[in-house]
Parts: C-alpha cells; sequence; structure tokens
C-alpha cells in the first residue's frame, strides 16, 4: 500500500474515534443531568419537613451484678516419686 492510502485509512479510522468520543461525552451529560436533577428534588424535600427533636429522657442504666463463679478444679494426682534402687556397697571379702 502507497503511503497515502495509508494515510487517508487512518484519517478514517480517526474521524471516527472522535464521533465515538463525541457520542460519549454527550450521553455522560446527560447522565450527569439526570443525577443532578434527582439530587436537587431529594434536597427540596427535604427542606420541607425538618425533623423535629424531642428531647428523650434516659433511665440510667442498671448495673447487672457480676456474678462470681467458682471453677471446679480436678483434683491433682499425686505421682509416687520413684525412688532409684539405691546400691550398697557390699562388703565382700578381700581375698
Amino acid at each position: 500500500m502507497s503511503q497515502k492510502k495509508l494515510v487517508k485509512q487512518m484519517l478514517k479510522k480517526l474521524d471516527k474515534l472522535e464521533a465515538e468520543r463525541e457520542k460519549l461525552i454527550d450521553k455522560l451529560a446527560k447522565a450527569l443531568d439526570k443525577l443532578e436533577k434527582k439530587a436537587s428534588t431529594k434536597k427540596a424535600v427535604s427542606k420541607k419537613a425538618p425533623p423535629k427533636k424531642v428531647a428523650a429522657k434516659k433511665a440510667p442504666a442498671k448495673k447487672a451484678t457480676a456474678k462470681k463463679v467458682t471453677v471446679k478444679k480436678a483434683p491433682a494426682k499425686k505421682v509416687a516419686a520413684k525412688k532409684a534402687p539405691v546400691k550398697t556397697a557390699s562388703t565382700t571379702p578381700a581375698a
């Protein structure tokens, strides 16, 4: 392909991309307008009826007495200490 044809093809692609870009920008602008309208209507509704605050009396909180739970321990088993057999020096007559 000659360079002129390549340039023409590239320009066509560029034009298509620019057109798509413009369409996307328009869609985004419309979506933003819708969001702004919704936000403005919500603010107007909330301004019309301010909530009335009533002072609520709080009852003093009762503290529950902590119950002490005694933990039952299993009786420890006493292990009899094993004694090593004592070697006594036998008195053998020396011959």
